[in-house]
């Protein structure tokens, strides 16, 4: 099919449907990889970003937070989709003044995501005033003071909204964070309270850190690894290789999806012979394909299982050392898992007694064992439930704080995990607060602040009036599009702070502005000199990033000076903090990091070796667990999961492989044969039968919701084409954002407060029925 040009948009009639792949990457996605950098970048500019694309003297990709191999950089040290990333970001295409002038904003309103974001990097200021239909250039002195204006005649900095999103670094982020606690609140919504929220919710309560406690060497050195809701081949793509080298140690890797994922099945490392000409090498020895929502029940299932196994050859299965020494519950847990009910969890799971029974051996013969998990976890109402079980097994079996053992919560965003561990989180302990008031004189506030879905609730009911987003897409990475786009409006200023355009622009407050910044790959010069920041992966390894292109504006401006310029602006000349010097030398605001941050100490010397430093770990390190037990909490959850009613499905939304999170690259879904559209819903031969449909038939999909009240509310998405698809049956699958809309705003996981998109009750109804 014919690549489109920026002047295109989306024609779902050229949507064409083929047999989906049973392989991820080859040659083919060495193909898209160089058509599409030379196509954004021209073949000079490829040359130059993609040579240093994750390389040491090079910079962080901005797509993934899968880690290098420690010690060892590969030539392309970088999959399909981190360059297709660095394409989009690295794009010879500018949005200037002349753009906005063309195009209304209620024109731009019109366009998909695909359409906004292949129109190129920003390049000025831009303010679209209130009553105004086009968006118009601003000095930056003037945006400055028109946000300290408005944040100032706010009756409480509570009024305020602050968001965040992964791409930040660790020197802005931290700095966003000074400034927003010196302002006076703690409303810091960001892209972790989407994703990843259940996993550090859960394992702050089980091991006490909310981090990983593994590393890429575990993953290679572990007999056994589980990869739970996960789909490695599109989202974190270069994790492939990890497991095709812990597939040539010796391990065994269990699959456990709703979807039979091309990258789950076979991996052909086009970077290998045998990735080259030969099969490549098989992923998953087992592949369990679950029911959305039965994951709890199936790691119930196991535990049950492993116990008995233990009382049928007592001492070999659950590591009574370890249980007793280092966790505490035990008993708990065991009485409520030895009463779970097989039968109920082969209901819930979908699987056959022969699949829970072959999984719970593996588990009782590894010696090593690792659990991955993505989203498909973290967004079910009952996530944090799950992933504490799944650590239950874990921790019977004396899996953690040893080599090839442990948690892996594997991060989407490049820096999701940095930008917590620099303060950007609404709830941080005292103690952090306490460091960064005694660093810099200040007095941070203490009440919580809001999370994302709080945030939406909060502007949505006239409780906020300006909204700040430091990158990001945040009307289209939140639920309850409707709901979110109603509470952006409702603010008096929205203030993106952006590399690209996209849909968040076109949905604004009464006043609305855009703030043009550098990215990874932008050279950042400061009165001090290049300047270089630093990341953090999803295995808590911190290293630096050194962009080296000339940006494309000289109106561009660091995130680091943003923030630095408005704190200067909104707290006025005699703020205690030194924000002039930190836009000068981001080895001063390193500094005061090191005497801040937890772990980070002499941070400019160690992040300066060759693979930077790891943050510390205690159960991982030590198997120390700070606990409010001190130890490892094992948890007792009374089993839940998610039936399906009769003529209903539950969707779960999902990514293309021809997009990263909210940005939309292509629309070429090649692993799962989608080529030419998005709007599609992915359904199983058996519910298609049962519901009367045909495969290629347009649905309307509507989601039901039954509010507090016992209200059933409905939402809408139209038009969409049904693909036969293998799914369980019951299940249904259909891509974010088009179909974030369903989501109910209040539909969020116990504990985090994530919203549930992995579990949305729907209908199909034939389009143009009503």
């Amino acid at each position: 099919m014919t690549r489109k040009g920026p002047d295109a948009d989306i024609d779902e009639s050229d949507l064409v449907i083929t047999p989906h792949m049973d392989h991820a990457a080859g040659v083919p996605a060495v193909l898209v990889s160089l058509q599409r950098s030379v196509e954004q970048m021209g073949v000079v500019r490829t040359a130059q970003t993609l040579t240093r694309l994750n390389q040491r003297h090079g910079f962080d990709c901005p797509g993934c937070a899968w880690p290098e191999t420690p010690g060892h950089r590969r030539p392309a040290e970088f999959c399909e989709n981190g360059a297709k990333a660095v394409a989009e970001e690295a794009t010879l295409r500018r949005v200037g003044p002349e753009f906005f002038a063309e195009h209304s904003v209620a024109e731009l309103a019109t366009k998909t995501d695909f359409w906004l974001g292949q129109q190129g990097r920003l390049a000025e200021p831009m303010v679209l005033r209130e009553g105004a239909t086009h968006y118009a250039p601003i000095g930056w002195n003037d945006a400055y003071r028109m946000i300290a204006d408005e944040l100032r005649a706010l009756p409480s900095p509570d009024g305020a909204v602050f968001y965040t999103s992964g791409r930040t670094s660790n020197e802005a982020a931290f700095l966003y964070q000074l400034m927003i606690r010196s302002f006076g609140t703690n409303n810091m919504p960001d892209c972790s309270n989407m994703c990843h929220e259940s996993s550090g919710s859960a394992l702050t309560e089980s091991i006490g850190i909310g981090k990983g406690s593994v590393t890429v060497p575990d993953l290679e050195f572990a007999d056994l690894i589980l990869v739970a809701g996960q789909n490695p081949g599109t989202n974190h793509p270069r994790m492939l290789s990890t497991l095709e080298a812990a597939k040539r140690n010796g391990a065994k890797i269990i699959a456990i999806n709703p979807l039979r994922e091309a990258g789950l099945l076979r991996f052909k490392d086009p970077q290998r012979v045998g990735g080259v000409v030969g099969r490549g090498t098989d992923i998953a020895d087992e592949f369990l394909q679950i029911r959305l929502g039965g994951d709890m029940a199936l790691f119930q299932g196991l535990g049950r299982l492993l116990l008995e196994a233990d009382d049928a050859a007592p001492g070999t299965v659950v590591d009574r050392e370890f249980v007793a020494r280092h966790c505490a519950g035990f008993d708990e847990y065991e009485e409520r898992v030895r009463a779970v009910d097989l039968d109920v969890v082969l209901e819930a799971t979908g699987l056959t007694s022969a699949q829970l029974h072959e999984t719970a051996a593996a588990l009782a013969r590894s010696e090593r064992t690792i659990a991955c998990w993505a989203m498909g976890l973290t967004q079910q109402t009952h996530g944090v439930a799950t992933i504490q079980e799944i650590t239950n097994l874990l921790l019977m079996r004396g899996m953690m704080g040893k080599p090839g053992a442990g948690v892996c919560p594997v991060r989407g965003h490049s820096n999701v995990q940095g930008d917590r561990t620099m303060g950007i989180w609404e709830r941080m302990p005292d103690a952090f607060l306490d460091a960064l008031d005694r660093e810099f004189s200040i007095t941070s506030p203490r009440a919580h602040g809001w999370d994302t879905v709080e945030a939406i609730r909060g502007m949505r009911d006239g409780r906020a009036g300006v909204f700040m987003a430091m990158g990001g897409n945040f009307t289209r990475a939140t639920p309850d599009t409707a709901a979110t786009e109603d509470a952006l409006r409702r603010c008096a200023l929205t203030v993106q702070v952006s590399t690209k355009l996209n849909r968040s622009h076109v949905v604004t407050g009464r006043t609305a502005l855009i703030l043009p910044t550098l990215g990874r790959t932008d050279k950042d010069i400061q009165a001090g000199g290049k300047q270089l920041v630093s990341v953090e992966d999803s295995m808590s390894m911190v290293h630096l990033s050194r962009g080296n292109l000339t940006p494309v504006s000289e109106h561009l401006r660091s995130e680091v000076s943003i923030v630095c310029d408005l704190a200067q602006e909104l707290l006025g000349p005699g703020h205690p903090v030194p924000w002039a010097a930190f836009t000068a030398d981001y080895d001063r605001i390193r500094d005061s990091i090191s005497r801040v941050v937890p772990g980070c100490e002499n941070y400019n010397e160690r992040v300066r070796r060759p693979d930077g430093f790891q943050l510390p770990h205690p159960p991982r390190d030590r198997r120390e667990f700070p606990t409010r037990t001190g130890k490892a909490n094992f948890a007792s959850n009374e089993l839940r999961w998610v039936p399906t009613p009769p003529g209903r499905l539950i969707l779960q939304t999902l990514r293309s492989h021809d997009q990263y999170n909210t940005t939309i690259y292509g629309l070429d879904d090649r692993y799962r044969g989608v080529k030419g559209g998005r709007r599609v819903i992915f359904v199983s031969a058996a519910d298609l039968a049962e519901l009367g449909l045909t495969d290629g038939a347009a649905v309307d999909i509507v989601s039901e919701w039954t509010a507090a009240d016992g209200t059933v509310e409905e939402r809408r998405v139209s038009d969409f084409r049904v693909v036969e698809y293998d799914t369980p049956k019951g299940n249904a699958a259909a891509y974010y954002p088009e179909t974030n809309p369903l989501v109910p705003l209040d539909h969020v996981a116990a504990k985090s407060n994530t919203p549930v998109s992995k579990a949305v009750l729907v209908r199909l109804e034939p389009t143009g029925s009503r």
